[in-house]
């Protein structure tokens, strides 16, 4: 019988709730369903919140925590939140600044996860990507582990407990492991994962350096036409996956969700739909036999939804490399 935790260890001896409610919003969706998917979330059982400075959406996140604190359904210290550093602000004088701004929007005193988004830095100011008079995007050059090392004060500091990394590579992760005078070690890698992208090379080595993975897009991508390309295929209408769902009488969402967190895998999930932020919380009620999840492990290949275009031909590009 394989029974999930709710939570996690990390490395740094904090934990983290093994299911996460993320936060990137559709440009469709209005701000103010942000602020009641959110409250909704905490009143069906999620208490990880996974959010960035590039949202555009700390406020509303951070109100809907507050006003849950204040009615007495949860304490602050229920909550797990997870923020992330943007991209401009990779030199390390500027890392604590994005922080700040980040605790102001949510008005909370600490975030429990603070993790670089992405391993491509970009020129720092008020774009969110800098581009020269020819739209070429405007990269950085920053060393990431001077950037880690300002990562590391914000925890000294008390303002983030836990600190991690987001889309990085293998080769990247080694850079921040292999660091001289490293005080922390990243307790983990924030990468897309779901049936058709399974990452089992990168889990492999996570695992062996003691470095949680989480999962985005663990349920194929909400196929915004601004980062996905439209003629990918739809991961919840795989017809394995749907018969998988049939046999065990569960949505196919229920199915991806439960296969990640049953290799180990923190997962994040993202609706904005009442009855289905509700059903995610079903995930911890079943779990799929050992030669199901084998029919699943088969499911893979290889296809990422979020291939980070937007940062052009950035040097730095994970997404090269294997894994």
């Amino acid at each position: 019988m394989y029974s999930v935790p709710l939570h996690v260890a990390l490395n740094d001896g904090n934990f983290i709730p093994v299911l996460g409610f993320g936060t990137t919003v559709p440009e469709k969706v209005p701000k103010d369903e942000v602020i009641k998917a959110t409250k909704i979330a905490i009143d069906a059982g999620f208490r990880h919140f996974d959010s960035a400075y590039l949202y555009k959406i700390e406020e509303e996140v951070g109100q809907a925590i507050r006003s849950k604190i204040t009615d007495g359904t949860v304490k602050r210290e229920d909550i797990f939140y997870t923020s992330k550093l943007w991209s401009t602000f990779h030199r390390p004088e500027l890392v604590r600044t994005c922080l700040e701004m980040t605790l102001k929007k949510t008005q909370l005193d600490y975030v429990d996860l603070y993790i670089i988004h992405f391993p491509m830095s970009l020129q720092p100011g008020d774009e969110f990507f800098p581009q020269d008079e020819h739209g070429k995007v405007l990269a950085d050059t920053v060393d990431l582990c001077d950037t880690w090392e300002a990562m590391e004060k914000c925890k000294d500091a008390g303002l983030a407990k836990s600190i991690g990394v987001s889309n990085f590579n293998r080769r990247q992760l080694e850079m921040i492991l292999n660091k001289p005078g490293l005080k922390y070690k990243p307790v983990c890698n924030q990468v897309e994962c779901h049936l058709y992208l399974n990452q089992s090379k990168m889990l492999d080595y996570c695992k062996s350096k003691d470095i949680t993975l989480v999962a985005y897009c663990t349920l194929g991508s909400s196929r915004d036409k601004k980062w996905v390309d439209q003629n990918s295929p739809v991961l919840l209408e795989d017809p394995v996956l749907c018969a998988m769902a049939k046999k065990y009488k569960k949505t196919p969402a229920l199915i991806a969700l439960r296969y990640l967190l049953q290799r180990g895998i923190v997962v994040l999930a993202r609706s904005f739909n009442e009855k289905r932020i509700k059903e995610n919380m079903q995930v911890f009620e079943f779990q799929l036999a050992s030669e199901d999840m084998k029919v699943l492990d088969g499911l893979d290949r290889n296809l990422r939804y979020n291939t980070a275009f937007f940062f052009g031909e950035h040097p730095n590009q994970p997404f090269t490399d294997e894994y």
